[in-house]
């Protein structure tokens, strides 16, 4: 067997990145729900989800991050819109090296020449050092990674998904394949402790959508790990007793991928639910679910509720 003790890593202040802060969306990129088709029809199901007490869950994949929508989801993670946030292992790795300096992105071909590619030593040190605190403790990946972030005061925390999630007291949880992320290739990745961390935070999604009732769940850019998650918890909720039914589902691509399209969209529906096609970039689609969202008459209603309460 190769001896992986032996990988040699890099600072990361030696790479170079693709994504800085300064393309990181914010609150005035919020665009109109109708430039995106069925945004609309989307924003009315997720308010009605909040108004009947159901929770909206969001899955996603590392681009989502990478491409500077984390900003967007915080703000509807502050404003009480999104109850529980999930993700694969890179949006793990994105959000953390933003927080972290403020970037993420490498050029993968470049790396794979001289065998660079993921091997900085912050990232795996810092965040396997996590994982392995958190499998100590029975807790999850995602409450570990918001965790250290906070322990280590990382420079740019704000602008994290699972900082603020983990700030919140929101769920947050990350769902991997051993050997997919950047991480498992360093010399201090623990496959024991990615193994119990991310399955606790199995434990914790199914929780979550056996509780979801008639609240929305929506998966922004996984193509095949957070369908599957999503198939599987439903399986066990289902399975244990628990009446979920008549929630709405959307997914978020360019494509139309088989796994989003069955287990997000079509066997929900044979449930009761409904499902709901959102086809685009992230840099379109988020924005528009966020303003749609944000300056809605009932999200402004209720905001002025609460001003007038304090």
């Amino acid at each position: 067997m190769l001896d992986f003790s032996k990988i040699k890593t890099f600072p990361i202040a030696e790479r170079e990145n693709k994504f800085h802060l300064g393309m990181m969306l914010r609150a005035g990129d919020a665009a109109a729900p109708e430039t995106v088709p069925n945004m609309p029809d989307l924003v009315e199901h997720v308010l009605r989800a909040k108004a009947e007490g159901g929770k909206v869950v969001v899955m996603m994949g590392g681009a989502v991050i990478k491409e500077g929508c984390g900003a967007l989801l915080i703000d509807l993670m502050k404003r009480g819109v999104i109850d529980h946030i999930s993700g694969n292992g890179a949006v793990s790795i994105h959000d953390f090296e933003i927080a972290l300096i403020g970037q993420t992105s490498e050029h993968v071909p470049n790396g794979l020449r001289d065998g660079s590619f993921g091997m900085v030593e912050e990232t795996g040190a810092l965040m396997n050092r996590a994982i392995r605190e958190a499998a100590a403790e029975g807790k999850g990946y995602g409450y570990g990674i918001g965790r250290i972030i906070e322990a280590e005061n990382l420079p740019h925390k704000e602008e994290s998904v699972l900082y603020n999630a983990y700030k919140l007291g929101i769920p947050a949880t990350i769902h991997v394949a051993v050997g997919g992320d950047i991480i498992h290739q360093h010399p201090a990745c623990d496959g024991a402790a990615l193994g119990a961390t991310s399955f606790r935070d199995f434990e914790i999604i199914t929780e979550t959508i056996a509780s979801m009732g008639r609240g929305a769940l929506l998966n922004i850019g996984s193509a095949v790990l957070m369908p599957e998650v999503f198939l599987k918890a439903l399986t066990i909720a289902r399975n244990l007793g628990h009446d979920v039914s008549g929630f709405t589902t959307a997914n978020f691509d360019f494509l139309d991928m088989y796994r989003p399209r069955t287990r997000v969209l079509q066997w929900p529906e044979e449930l009761g639910g409904t499902g709901i096609d959102i086809r685009g970039g992230h840099r379109q689609t988020v924005p528009a679910l966020y303003g749609g969202i944000v300056n809605h008459p009932r999200a402004i209603a209720l905001r002025a509720r609460e001003g007038d309460a304090a």
